[in-house]
């Protein structure tokens, strides 16, 4: 019989799947003619035994993606013992869409002819595609078909294409229902995260609903269904570009979509759409053409049709797509993690991306993982690609040997019959756990050092911990430097000096690595101190100078405002106790700084007043508070004081009316420097004209949740800054859930972060306020109001600074 009975026991999974899912058997078991649209190629057709030849190395279809012009292409139907139907197979090239094949490029053979029975051809010059057409020995002579080709070559050869990629498609999708089975068999439970592995592996987008199900019932849900998978990126489909006008990635993005038909888009259900759209063109009523995909293992490819044959008029013609007939397009295969070293352990995964095809067909072969000895010489190490790992495998152990400890990898093999090279790594060597730290390393105490340890074995690593003296070893973050080592982050901020161990574990069963480094308590320096002319703060740069109390220049004293550090040094912002004063200092004026450290160490800097910098002046500032849904809105009684939420819009101008060319920036802080945030052309900032810049800000995105009172802005163009201009003041608003009034001028009023009030009242006066304690967590003020039901709130954040609120009418 053509047709093969279905085993029971799959039988018998359709069956529970059915219950599970409310799928009908009816679409397992046959298709309809009148159901010829269907996407379900799950009628088993006859095998077609194809080989090619290759100059001398001759493979299965199976491992041939491409053909090539002088290619052998040998191809025979393989039918059963008790087959009684004989047939035909049209063996055709074709050229491209607007030029006729000749007669001669079509050649027949008849399963009942012996001899007859099979053929081998010879890919000719100038041909762009192969096709074979298997006909039932019923349905006459091949001329009648060949000449229905040769009259629509163009329509032909773009059906041909489709059902190469509804091949490659359905091959992804069958990939991904082989592993989820396998994965089943082995361990239910494991199904929610292989699923999830394999459809980044095979790029198809999962069934999120069935990972909700119980662990029995996820393996049913995901296999169910073939038609219900979705291929989240299409490899070399143009059918999808052309559909939805973009190049990749579509179907995870389109939704509703009629070629698909089944409520989102796959590009196998969309291919399959318009290839019997394509089919229609030759559909007469001697013959019908209905698509057949190959499914292809074992040295032959069996033919899966989603109609059953006619055997009589009109005769089905199976229509068999054979690879193209081009150069060698290997797949764009790359390292998933390409910056990371990877230990080279026996059975390691080396990740790759971007080749489904990888895992779907075995058009990669004889691959393996090439490596380089420090001598020059290659080994080879045999590899194979699992999509439950997400990438190639070892199947062997690296080799003994003279390896250092970093080990260059590339990929290498075949895809098809052309040579392939895959991407590169870096191997660590586990037999290598050596360290040691580059020469001159120390550790400071009371913060947080970054010390790059040297070794080729980062790729192994698998803990990092810090030990002091006989202590216990407590484990800190650390990260790969490449194939050099590993960057570990020291917590000394509370520790004393003296000697500390940093402790490496490698792979398994070697023995944890020891680096031991002296921790010394570092005296705060100054490199270099720098002061312009009209400014209130001065910048001082050096190491440790969280310990500076002060510093007094002249007559002149200063405070410590912001610390940050920059270029492995510290920035200290140094503060005007007067700063009326300290902008009266001219440029060029010659002084004597004193910077006062912790334990009253003093060190003497000479500085000469630096030039006067350009400035800015604030032209208008405007805000607007976003609505907060469930909240009370307060409104500002206070000019240039603004909600730390609220959207600020500002324009400037420089001094003199200077041109802005856009290129600058604008930076946002504090007063005290211990926040700030950058503003850039395009995000943010723009100009209005020449001489007038626009900035739009959020403090609380721009200086963070914490950052409140004064702020300023300065012009920042390359290395230059201009001096700060003062902008407005940022405050805390609470979150006013309610007010309300019930006795004549007695409010209450209720919500969240209440201890933002400083005090409330009836008015502004001192004498109508009501303080509100420090620390207060109440969720609930009861205070005065006036008459017309209204409260004044005077802000912590900006004691001169009001907002009011008014009691509800109801």
């Amino acid at each position: 019989m053509l047709f093969r009975a279905m085993p029971k026991s799959v039988l018998r999974r359709a069956r529970s799947l059915s219950l599970v899912l409310g799928v009908s058997l009816t679409g397992l078991c046959a298709a309809s003619p009148s159901l010829g649209a269907s996407s379900s190629f799950d009628l088993v057709g006859p095998n077609v035994i194809v080989t090619v030849k290759h100059g001398a190395v001759t493979l299965p279809l199976e491992s041939v993606p491409n053909l090539v012009e002088g290619d052998v292409v040998s191809v025979k139907l393989d039918l059963p013992e008790n087959q009684t139907e004989g047939f035909r197979i049209v063996a055709g090239f074709l050229r491209g869409v607007i030029d006729r094949p000749s007669k001669d490029w079509f050649h027949e053979a008849r399963s009942w002819k012996g001899k007859g029975a099979d053929f081998s051809l010879t890919v000719p010059k100038g041909a762009q595609q192969m096709a074979l057409l298997v006909i039932p020995e019923s349905g006459g002579g091949a001329n009648a078909v060949i000449s229905t080709v040769r009259k629509r070559p163009g329509a032909f050869v773009r059906a041909i294409q489709e059902l190469n990629q509804a091949t490659l498609d359905r091959a992804r999708l069958d990939a991904f229902l082989r592993e989820t089975l396998k994965v089943e068999r082995e361990n239910p439970d494991s199904v929610s995260a292989a699923s999830q592995s394999l459809t980044r592996s095979l790029s198809i987008k999962l069934k999120a609903e069935c990972l909700q199900q119980p662990a029995e019932l996820q393996a049913a849900c995901l296999t169910g269904d073939r038609e219900t998978l979705l291929l989240a990126d299409t490899h070399s489909s143009q059918l999808a570009s052309t559909l939805a006008g973009a190049p990749t990635d579509l179907a995870f993005q389109l939704s509703a979509t009629p070629q698909g038909g089944y409520g989102s888009y796959s590009s196998y259900i969309g291919v399959v759409r318009d290839l019997f759209r394509l089919m229609g063109a030759f559909q007469s009523t001697q013959l019908q053409f209905i698509p057949a995909l190959a499914q292809i293992g074992n040295g032959r490819a069996t033919l899966l049709l989603n109609t059953p044959l006619s055997f009589s008029k009109p005769t089905s013609v199976m229509v068999v797509a054979m690879p193209a007939v081009e150069a060698a397009k290997p797949p764009p295969l790359r390292a998933t993690t390409p910056d990371i070293a990877l230990c080279a352990n026996a059975g390691m995964t080396l990740p790759v991306e971007g080749a489904p095809l990888i895992y779907a067909t075995q058009y990669a072969r004889e691959m393996a993982l090439r490596l380089k000895r420090p001598d020059g010489t290659l080994v080879d190490v045999p590899i194979h690609a699992d999509p439950r790992r997400g990438g190639y495998v070892l199947d062997k152990p690296i080799p003994d040997g003279p390896f250092g400890g970093a080990i260059p990898a590339q990929i290498h093999g075949f895809w098809g019959f052309a040579p392939f090279e895959g991407p590169s790594f870096a191997l660590s060597n586990p037999l290598l756990n050596n360290w040691k730290t580059a020469d001159g390393t120390s550790l400071v105490v009371g913060r947080a050092n970054d010390v790059e340890v040297l070794g080729g074995g980062s790729g192994c690593v698998t803990q990092v911990s810090l030990r002091r003296g006989d202590g216990a070893a407590r484990p800190v973050t650390w990260k790969q430097a490449g194939t050099r080592g590993i960057v570990a982050t020291l917590p000394l901020e509370k520790m004393a000096p003296g000697p500390v161990s940093i402790v490496i574990e490698g792979a398994a069963g070697t023995t944890p690595a020891v680096v031991t480094l002296s921790a010394l308590q570092e005296a705060g320096s100054v490199d270099d101190l720098t002061f312009h002319a009209g400014d209130a703060e001065a910048i001082l740069t050096g190491a440790r100078l969280d310990q500076v109390r002060g510093m007094t220049l002249g007559q002149l004293s200063f405070h410590p405002g912001g610390l940050t550090r920059v270029d492995n040094q510290d920035r200290l912002t140094l503060l005007a106790d007067d700063p009326t004063k300290a902008q009266t200092i001219g440029a060029g004026t010659s002084l004597s700084a004193e910077v006062t450290f912790a334990a009253g160490r003093k060190k003497t800097v000479p500085v000469t007043i630096a030039a006067r910098r350009t400035g800015a002046t604030l032209v208008h500032i405007a805000g607007q508070v976003p609505a907060h849904e469930g909240t009370v809105p307060l409104v500002m009684r206070t000019d240039a004081v603004f909600a730390q939420d609220a959207r600020i819009s500002f324009a400037f101008h420089k001094d003199a009316m200077e041109t802005l060319d856009g290129q600058e920036s604008v930076e946002i802080a504090t007063a005290d420097g211990r926040a700030s945030g950058i503003i850039k052309a395009g995000k943010g900032y723009d100009l209005q004209d020449a001489t007038t810049g626009i900035v739009a800000f959020s403090p609380v995105e721009a200086l963070g949740a914490l950052a409140y009172g004064p702020v300023r802005f300065r012009i920042l163009e390359g290395d230059v800054a201009s001096n700060w201009t003062s902008l407005a003041t940022i405050v805390r608003l609470p979150d006013i859930r309610s007010v309300s009034c019930p006795a004549r001028e007695k409010c209450q009023i209720a919500g969240d972060r209440l201890f933002l009030i400083k005090a409330a009242g009836a008015s502004e006066q001192p004498d109508a306020l009501q303080e509100i304690p420090d620390g207060f967590v109440a969720p609930k003020i009861t205070t005065t109001g006036s008459r017309d039901g209204k409260v004044y709130l005077q802000l912590r954040d900006a004691p001169q600074a009001f907002a009011t609120v008014t009691a509800s009418s109801k």
